[in-house]
């Protein structure tokens, strides 16, 4: 019974993942337009942030849309599969639960933030103001 129910959502996200990545596409919308130098000082700041995501994860694309829409240059990291990134959500964060945004202070202080509300309230507070 559990292979039938992993083989149902196995093939439930091949047919929905790439609808739902086109519809990310579709609705991409228009980041922010910022004189130069600001913009180079954001993306210096977002050196210092990561976001763990899944590509078809619905509220890993809600982040990554605000990332779009306030124009940040944020590394994503994949950590659909097993491997090094995997592994380091879940020895940094304590979870593999996704979207992810990590966080390191200039001290290398690492914050988690779990939640997709949180993560985009976060970067709304902090690259909206500048």
């Amino acid at each position: 019974m559990r292979f039938f129910i992993r083989a149902f959502f196995k093939a439930l996200r091949f047919v929905l993942g790439p609808v739902m990545l086109l519809w990310e596409f579709v609705t991409r919308p228009r980041g922010l337009v910022r004189q130069p130098a600001v913009q180079g000082t954001l993306d210096q700041q977002c050196q210092s942030i990561v976001l763990y995501q899944y590509r078809t994860c619905p509220f890993c694309i809600k982040v990554r849309q605000e990332m779009r829409r306030l124009s940040l240059k944020i590394e994503r990291l994949n950590v659909q599969k097993m491997g090094k990134n995997r592994e380091d959500l879940m020895l940094g964060g304590g979870q593999v639960k996704l979207p992810c945004l990590k966080i390191t202070d200039q001290a290398g202080n690492s914050q988690w933030l779990y939640d997709s509300g949180e993560i985009v309230a976060y970067l709304r507070g902090r690259f909206v103001t500048t």
